[in-house]
């Protein structure tokens, strides 16, 4: 048995990168940040805080949601799986990439809501 999963909670980088397929597939990717706070050991060691940047890849619906919410700064819940690829370069040197495939998303940023419209008074009341 093997499972391949993985669950974060972090920051949106920068804004989502987007770009559809041939075949009109919306491709989202987004950079996420999640931290490690610093802490001091018992030693009086200081242990800094630490990041790791994660770059997640959104297909479909997903890439949509993403495309049209998600801003940089936005905290995110994703969950999705470990896959790692290779390329070479425009230098020609092979590269290896890691990333996370998205399959659930849930955005925990809370958006402001929209101010309801005022009701307009209407111009051709009588005076009285």
């Amino acid at each position: 048995m093997s499972l391949n999963k993985v669950m974060l909670i972090g920051n949106v980088g920068i804004d989502p990168t987007i770009r559809y397929t041939q075949t009109g597939v919306c491709v989202a990717q987004v950079r996420l940040a999640t931290t490690d706070k610093g802490y001091t050991l018992p030693n009086g060691t200081q242990v800094p805080e630490r990041t790791e940047w994660h770059n997640i890849i959104f297909w479909g619906k997903l890439g949509e949601i993403v495309e049209k919410y998600v801003r940089k700064g936005d905290k995110l819940y994703v969950e999705g799986k470990i896959q790692s690829r290779q390329y070479d370069d425009k230098q020609g040197i092979r590269r290896q990439v890691t990333e996370i495939m998205a399959s659930n998303m849930e955005m925990l940023t809370a958006k402001p809501q929209q101010p309801e419209a005022a009701e307009a008074e209407p111009t051709d009341k009588p005076p009285f």
